[in-house]
């Protein structure tokens, strides 16, 4: 084939014209044969099996990001006054391409390492800073192969994920933290959730019900905050839903009694941004990708931190630092423990749907959200897949890629009585050997217990840190 392009290249070049191609290979393969210098025995397996270009152009482009952020400009344009007649503009993007290829990275090699063994073959994930702008996106394992964006376009179970605007909704009518709700058999008409061990745990907090991803209490929440109205499940529902909408969610998201433990639709995108509103004291924000607009001349158009939209008070902060709290034990103690960073405060929430076909995690620092999605694009079930395994792996990778040289902020975390995560001192290794903390503080050996990761804690109040409070990641 690379002997044939010397007649005419741009003719027989095989990324414009492979057809034509393959035809010019087969006369020089024809040439040898009657020069003598190839039997035609010995060019039958080059004619059964042609040659195939391999385009390498856009290997480190990030064209998912590209292509959503040329939407978003399609858009904008729309806006401008009718004076600008220009038709070229200069425009500047929130990526941050080290971010952008530790995305791309951790999915593929999650997915090369370990798709097979969980029958999981797309994934996609969106990580944003707190005021909205994305800084990376990945919409898919491979853009060749499927341009189609599964981080904007493609709406899907978000499972436990969900569960944050539950609780929040709950803070926001009267629950605490430490409200007791009780977890046992619950039914609405003839559907009955069921938690993930097919267990109850009787009564527990709304804290240890999100830290163990407890089923039934979310449900039962959304029953209790339709009040005493006729069908209070319903009422109640329709406050989770009015809720979501102000932390963003634009998705449907139909009236159904399975709508609090994740039954509805989202977008990792939408889900993503939505996130940040906690460690953002309550504001929500609108997820972007144009930072500035110029004119070819190099004239400003259009600034995101002048013209763009505000962030809006979503929720009240005194909600949003419980909910962080609450968060926090979900990666500190439950079944996030895989996403866990040394040193930096972290909170989020896994998901997992009905016959495992989708795996999340979503999950913020003080600094960026981010969200993880693993499944099949024909819906069909991975291999027991949860968001505790491959989504936290992954988002940890990426996560620790986006905080490289960047200053830690801590998370708003409030309580009547709260211990506040610290990055562990520079003298003190990350990683030691098996140990757990008393209740006087002190380290204690625990014999052949796995290496843990260990932060220290600063005394935020009279209340000193439980048993325990230090957990391993597994």
């Amino acid at each position: 084939m690379l002997a044939g392009l010397f007649k005419a290249p741009t003719k027989y070049a095989p990324h414009i014209n492979l057809p034509a191609a393959r035809a010019r290979a087969n006369v020089v393969l024809d040439n040898l044969v009657d020069a003598g210098f190839m039997t035609e025995g010995q060019v039958f397996g080059a004619r059964r099996n042609p040659a195939t270009a391999v385009d390498r152009r856009d290997e480190n482009s990030p064209n998912y990001y590209l292509d959503w952020a040329f939407d978003e400009m399609r858009r904008l344009v729309d806006t401008f006054p009718k004076s600008y007649n220009e038709r070229v503009f200069v425009v500047r993007t929130a990526i941050d391409m080290n971010v952008q290829r530790a995305a791309e990275e951790a999915i593929e090699n999650q997915l090369r390492q370990f798709g097979r063994d969980y029958h999981a073959t797309q994934a996609a994930t969106v990580v944003a800073d707190l005021d909205g702008g994305v800084r990376a996106m990945v919409g898919g394992r491979d853009y060749g192969a499927s341009q189609f964006n599964r981080a904007t376009d493609a709406y899907r179970q978000p499972g436990s994920s969900f569960k944050p605007y539950v609780y929040t909704t709950a803070l926001m009518n009267g629950f605490t933290p430490n409200s007791i709700v009780v977890d046992g058999p619950v039914c609405i008409g003839n559907w009955c959730p069921q938690n993930y061990g097919h267990s109850y745990s009787g009564a527990v907090t709304l804290t240890q019900a999100i830290t163990r991803s407890i089923n039934v209490v979310p449900v039962k929440l959304s029953i209790a905050l339709g009040g005493k109205s006729p069908n209070p499940a319903k009422v109640g529902r329709a406050k989770i839903v009015e809720v979501a909408r102000r932390f963003g969610i634009t998705a449907p998201l139909p009236d159904t009694p399975s709508l609090p433990i994740g039954a509805d639709e989202v977008t990792v995108l939408e889900h993503a941004v939505a996130y940040a509103t906690f460690p953002n004291k309550g504001k929500s924000v609108t997820p972007h990708a144009v930072l500035e607009v110029r004119t070819g001349a190099g004239d400003l158009v259009w600034r995101f931190d002048r013209d763009g939209k505000k962030p809006v008070q979503a929720i009240p902060a005194s909600v949003a630092s419980d909910m962080a709290g609450m968060m926090s034990h979900v990666v500190s103690e439950g079944t996030a423990r895989r996403a866990a960073l040394d040193g930096i405060p972290t909170a989020g929430k896994t998901g997992t749907t009905n016959a495992y076909r989708d795996a999340w995690f979503v999950g913020y620092t003080g600094n960026f959200t981010c969200a993880v999605w693993y499944g099949n694009d024909d819906y069909s079930p991975t291999n027991r897949m949860t968001g505790g395994s491959l989504p936290a792996q992954t988002w940890h990778e990426i996560m620790l890629a986006a905080h490289q040289g960047v200053e830690i902020k801590e998370l708003p975390v409030s309580g009547p009585a709260r211990n506040c995560l610290l990055p562990p001192r520079r003298s003190q290794p990350t990683v030691l050997r098996s140990r757990r903390i008393s209740s006087r503080g002190r380290r204690q050996s625990s014999p052949g217990a796995a290496p843990i990761s260990w932060y220290r804690w600063k005394r935020c109040s009279t209340t000193p840190p439980k048993p325990g409070a230090i957990r391993q990641n597994p």
